[in-house]
C-alpha cells in the first residue's frame, strides 16, 4: 500500500518546489527591491548573499514539509493507511 503513496509524494514535491520558490520571492521582495544576489557575483554583498541563500533554504524546506504532511494526511484519509512510520520507535527500526 505504501507503494501507492509514491505518486502522492512526487506530486507533493513538485507543488512544494513551486510554492516554496514563490514564497521566497514574495518574502525577499519585502526585504529588498532588487533581485536576490548570486553568491558568485563579485559585487554581491556577503550579508545579502548569505541571507538570501538561508532564507531560500528555509522557505523551500518549510514548503516541502507542509506539502509532505498534507499529502500523507490526504493519503491516510483516502486509503486508511499512514504512509510513513506511525511512531518514533518505528522510525528508528
Amino acid at each position: 500500500m505504501k507503494l501507492l503513496y509514491k505518486p502522492f509524494a512526487l506530486i507533493a514535491g513538485v507543488i512544494a518546489a513551486k510554492v516554496g520558490e514563490r514564497l521566497f520571492k514574495t518574502v525577499w521582495s519585502k526585504i529588498d527591491e532588487a533581485e536576490p544576489p548570486e553568491p558568485t557575483r563579485r559585487d554581491a554583498n556577503v550579508g545579502k548573499a548569505v541571507g538570501a541563500a538561508a532564507l531560500e533554504a528555509a522557505t523551500l524546506a518549510a514548503a516541502k514539509a507542509a506539502a509532505n504532511r498534507a499529502s500523507a494526511r490526504s493519503f491516510h484519509y483516502l486509503f486508511g493507511v499512514w504512509p510513513g512510520a506511525e511512531s518514533a520507535e518505528e522510525a528508528e527500526k
